[in-house]
């Protein structure tokens, strides 16, 4: 198996998520290891949190199963159940379609860095409990809508 030369491997911080909510994951970067492989069935990202800065939107997948392991520093894990206070050696999964909406936000002064490996699907859609927004993705590529289906401008 060939090593994955980290320090190589580009930071990445851009989102697709539209105005307004593209705010979110300001301070959010990820170094995409399962990409620099070549992986295809599952991904893998190194990601750096930046004090303030959140994951993502609260959100579940219907086809993709989730997981993240703590490296540095403390996030808080939200969820439909509440929050809970991850450090390093914690771990948190979520299975595919649990409706349960979930993200991971950086409340500290400093970096937080954690492992995320989650499943690759063709076909997936994202649900976002708190906001106007959906994913879809169909084979042709993936897109945000509004709940209601309309896409986005």
């Amino acid at each position: 198996m060939p090593k994955i030369d980290i320090a190589k491997v580009p930071v990445d911080t851009r989102t697709g998520y539209p105005p307004p909510y593209d705010r979110v994951v300001l301070g959010r970067e990820r170094k995409r290891l399962g990409n620099a492989a070549g992986l295809d069935q599952f991904g893998v990202n190194l990601t750096t949190l930046k004090p303030g800065a959140a994951s993502a939107l609260r959100h579940w997948h219907e086809r993709e199963d989730e997981f993240v392991y703590v490296l540095e520093g403390e996030l808080v894990l939200i969820e439909d159940q509440g929050e809970t206070l991850l450090r390093p050696g914690d771990a948190a999964a979520f299975k595919a379609n649990s409706g349960n909406g979930h993200h991971l936000i950086n409340r500290t002064s400093r970096d937080a860095v954690y492992l995320e490996i989650g499943t690759r699907s063709k076909h997936e859609r994202v649900e976002y409990p708190e906001a106007d927004l959906m994913v879809v993705r169909d084979g042709k590529g993936a897109r945000y809508t509004h709940k209601n289906g309309d896409p986005y401008e």
